[in-house]
């Protein structure tokens, strides 16, 4: 991941409902979330929850996945690992002992 894409995956979650969906679509895993269950789990009007997932989906940190008539969203955990990598990418300066708690902290338990 490069800085734009940093910023850019950043800025997106620095709005508080993005980060909420994005959080709920962490949560849901791979089978995702229907934008318009999203919009009614966060309590916000679908016009405005769309909105909020295009800014995400053009970060990389969400896709939208066809089912039918439904439009089905998932969290690219990819993208999401590239984020993560590259704001640790120098991390702890040659010491990674210092580092083994963020990186516990985030690895999946599941």
């Amino acid at each position: 991941m490069d800085k734009t894409a940093a910023l850019l995956a950043l800025a997106a979650l620095g709005q508080d409902t993005r980060l909420e969906v994005f959080r709920l679509l962490v949560r849901a895993g791979a089978e995702g979330v229907p934008a318009g269950e999203i919009a009614s789990q966060l309590g916000t009007v679908q016009n405005t929850m769309s909105a909020h997932l295009k800014v995400l989906d053009r970060a990389g940190l969400v896709r939208a996945e066809r089912d039918g008539r439904v439009i089905r969203y998932v969290v690219d955990m990819n993208a999401f690992r590239d984020l993560l990598a590259y704001l640790m990418e120098d991390c702890c300066r040659g010491a990674p002992e210092l580092c083994q708690p963020v990186i516990q902290a985030v690895t999946c338990k599941c």
